[in-house]
């Protein structure tokens, strides 16, 4: 009696797992309909504001044109039809004219994604923020993190030339392959150690390690840790990599290295060192050359650009213990993005006038 009891409650809990399984399976998918319908609505909607507010003088008749609709859409349809929402339609229209993309977007992200992103003015920045939140599955919470603290402006590749932004964007999202300029920073925001205004080597260390998630998860997408004072040999001498880590999205070992001053020429040759060591005796196959990060308090773009470090897979990059004002940030990283493009193009001027001398 007891068997066939256990039987029947065995059978039941198989069958309401199976049964919440698919209801849960039907609901997911209701849901993505809905969401990608509406964002069609939302988009056709705008289309057909625009083409009103367009029609007239801009600032006064287009609130009036607004105003009016939001009013009767409410009366006839209930809540969900403001003016800041029908704002929000004509912005997204006007955002991404083209239907295709407004096709893509409606299947990939939602419409809560979709008005962070419309607000991006820059054309490569949205569309930074657009394939990154696709990839990587990023919730709309953790898009406006990573639009408040600037995660574009910090990454590296802001500081290439507009057409290289393009490619690698382009890239990304055709084979969904992510280059490390799509994921090295600089700088890294590291607010979330709490250290004080003096502290050691050491004490930076242990504060990563103590607060390691949350390290990872500045560093970017795919990093997992491999361990600390990672020691290697060389003949007979001893050395230690601070922290080592794997990127399964590129495929390789990255040794990390910490400074609490400035960086110095020297910090070169030492990096060299553990990445040779780590491609002959921990590279593994199919995998590509370990890189390598030194984070540094400071750093001089001249010293960092004749060092030719990119060439050596060395990446340098300033740390922030204290995020400072939004307003303070954007300026630094704007002023660094814009003397990086400068020596871009003094970079192909010289080439250019070689090439005529020749």
């Amino acid at each position: 009696m007891s068997s066939d009891s256990d039987r029947l409650s065995a059978d039941h809990l198989a069958l309401f797992r199976d049964v919440s399984q698919l209801i849960g399976d039907s609901r997911k998918r209701a849901a993505q309909h809905l969401n990608s319908q509406l964002t069609d609505l939302y988009w056709r909607i705008g289309r057909r504001l625009s083409v009103s507010v367009l029609g007239g003088e801009r600032a006064a008749y287009g609130k009036k044109v607004i105003s009016r609709l939001s009013g009767d859409l409410t009366a006839r349809y209930g809540r969900g039809w403001s003016t800041k929402q029908l704002h929000h339609c004509l912005r997204f229209a006007e955002t991404i004219p083209d239907p295709e993309i407004v096709s893509a977007l409606q299947r990939q992200l939602s419409w809560s994604h979709i008005k962070a992103l419309i607000y991006v003015d820059d054309g490569l920045k949205r569309e930074f923020y657009r394939q990154l939140a696709i990839q990587e599955r990023w919730s709309t919470r953790t898009l406006a993190e990573r639009m408040e603290s600037q995660l574009y402006e910090r990454t590296a590749i802001s500081n290439k030339p507009e057409e290289t932004i393009r490619k690698e964007l382009a890239r990304l999202e055709k084979d969904g392959l992510l280059t490390q300029d799509l994921l090295l920073k600089d700088p890294y925001i590291l607010d979330f150690l709490g250290l004080n205004d003096s502290y050691l080597e050491r004490d930076l260390e242990d504060a990563i390690l103590r607060e390691l998630q949350k390290f990872l998860l500045e560093l970017g997408t795919g990093f997992s840790f491999i361990g600390r004072q990672y020691r290697i040999q060389v003949d007979d001498d001893d050395y230690v990599i601070d922290l080592l880590f794997y990127n399964r999205k590129l495929r390789r070992l990255v040794a990390l290295d910490l400074k609490v001053g400035r960086f110095k020429p020297e910090y070169k040759g030492q990096m060299e060192l553990y990445l040779r060591w780590l491609a002959k005796y921990e590279q593994q196959d199919g995998e590509l050359p370990p890189l390598g990060i030194i984070l540094c308090a400071e750093k001089k773009h001249e010293q960092i650009q004749l060092l030719e470090l990119d060439a050596a897979g060395i990446h340098v990059a300033e740390y922030l213990t204290e995020l400072p004002p939004k307003e303070v940030l954007q300026a630094r990283l704007e002023e660094a993005v814009e003397q990086a493009r400068l020596r871009l193009g003094a970079q192909a001027d010289e080439e250019e006038g070689s090439d005529n001398e020749r």
